[in-house]
């Protein structure tokens, strides 16, 4: 897993302590400021009445009054003052989570990222290399005169392979916890070279094991059924003699384990000939570098890959076998989704509060469920589909709901009223047509609700609604 993923760059998250910290420091401090207004406002009431009570009668009655109302006001406050409550560490427990996913979502794509395009075994086709000697010239100064000198170097050349058959079978090792997957190659290849220089015999066959190795193990070079030796030890350069006009072929077999993609570079040269055949023996796999294959056979959890190149062809990119991953699609709903849950939230406590009565305890019930639904769907989405994870989650919520009215009238009350405003808005950030989910929640919100005014709901049930008084006040 890819060190490099980060969270969201400024969002609050709890999980960090400095973060933590300050939170904490900020919220003593507006709570302090906030009861010191609220006690002072009081106070100063009650002396004002105090002092009127006796001398002005009738400003007396109407600081009464103005204290009458602060009670109610008070009163009226506490609701919102819960909500407040709730919604605020609500805030930062999205916030939290909501960072979190994205660094786990971030780790993720890194992950698969590296399993395309990080390490690899590379192997690169061999080269024909012969030496000659080429004249050439300088000038140099001698005795203060421009001397021009002509001089022979020797230089090197490539002879162009002649054909290449080429079979590689790849198998994939279980996966190492904390690393991509490994591949357990067994390679083998023909080569065959034609000499069509007219005076050179000279040759050095040089094939240099893969790149990336982790193993490599009966690295074996043939020439018409004779084993070289290797004159150096690390030294992949096999000298060899060829008259003109004559042909001869090498093998090159060994077996090697690094991963996870094998890939073939023709390292430049022009290909001719040319026969690769992969066989992965694992599921899914699929071709590497966009040079697609002439063939693809599938047989069970086998795939054949097979490239075929009669006349000369350049290739410039390494191509060959990786093992294929599914994509990563829509990543950073669930974010989304965290970020604007206390709006929903929200949202749906106002609807609760004008489809039925509502006592502390509810509201404190209504939120724990809310906020817990949230903590389930994000760790369930990594194990399933996020809107499979919701459904089920909003059956839970639901039924959990019906527990918030006194009657059967005031559940199914809380039951439209969760499912316009949680269950609909929530999954209409979970599908791809986030817009008109939302649309039709924001109708069915407004339709219950007109409903709810016109035809009166409780008072068309007013043992329902006197049920409900009695169990919040019991609350």
């Amino acid at each position: 897993m890819s060190s490099s993923a980060q969270g969201i760059p400024g969002l609050p998250d709890l999980t960090h302590p400095v973060e933590l910290v300050q939170f904490g420091t900020q919220a003593l401090k507006a709570s302090l400021l906030l009861v010191f207004l609220i006690v002072a406002l009081g106070v100063a009431i009650a002396l004002i009445s105090f002092s009127l009570r006796r001398s002005q009668p009738e400003q007396f009655i109407f600081v009464g009054e103005w204290a009458v109302r602060y009670s109610q006001l008070l009163r009226g406050l506490q609701h919102l003052t819960l909500v407040l409550v709730l919604l605020i560490p609500g805030f930062f427990l999205c916030s939290t989570l909501s960072n979190r996913y994205h660094h786990w979502e971030q780790a993720k794509v890194a992950q698969v990222a590296e399993s395309v395009a990080g390490e690899k075994l590379e192997q690169s086709a061999p080269q024909v290399r012969y030496s000659i000697r080429e004249p050439y010239s300088y000038n140099t100064q001698v005795n203060g005169k421009i001397v021009k000198v002509n001089e022979t170097r020797q230089i090197n050349r490539f002879l162009t392979l002649a054909g290449s058959q080429i079979q590689v079978k790849l198998d994939q090792s279980v996966d190492v916890p904390g690393r991509s997957s490994i591949y357990q190659v067994n390679y083998t290849a023909d080569y065959k070279v034609v000499n069509q220089l007219k005076d050179i015999n000279n040759f050095f066959f040089e094939t240099p094991p893969p790149n990336g190795y982790t193993l490599l193990a009966s690295y074996k070079v043939e020439r018409d059924g004779t084993r070289l030796q290797q004159t150096n030890p690390g030294d992949y350069g096999f000298p060899f003699q060829l008259q003109p006009g004559e042909e001869t072929t090498f093998r090159v077999t060994y077996q090697a384990q690094g991963g996870p993609r094998w890939v073939y570079s023709a390292t430049g040269q022009l290909l001719s000939n040319f026969r690769l055949t992969a066989i992965a023996n694992f599921a899914p796999a699929d071709f590497a570098s966009g040079v697609v294959p002439n063939e693809i056979k599938v047989n069970g959890r086998s795939t054949q890959f097979t490239w075929i190149f009669d006349d000369n062809v350049s290739v410039k990119n390494p191509f060959g076998v990786f093992t294929n991953t599914e994509p990563i699609r829509h990543t950073g709903i669930i974010p989304r989704l965290l970020l604007l849950a206390p709006a929903i939230f929200l949202w749906w406590i106002l609807l609760l509060y004008l489809s039925l009565p509502m006592s502390f305890r509810n509201i404190a019930i209504a939120a724990s469920i809310f906020f817990a639904c949230l903590l389930t769907l994000t760790y369930l989405a990594r194990v399933i589909n996020a809107q499979l994870a919701w459904t089920l989650i909003s059956i839970i919520l639901l039924i959990l709901t019906w527990g918030l009215g006194a009657s059967r009238s005031a559940s199914l009350a809380a039951i439209v009223a969760t499912i316009a405003g949680a269950v609909l808005p929530i999954f209409g950030l979970l599908v791809p047509f986030s817009g008109l989910t939302l649309s039709l929640a924001g109708l069915l919100s407004a339709v219950w609700l007109a409903v709810r005014h016109w035809y009166g709901w409780y008072s068309l049930h007013p043992e329902d609604q006197r049920l409900q008084t009695q169990k919040n006040a019991k609350d």
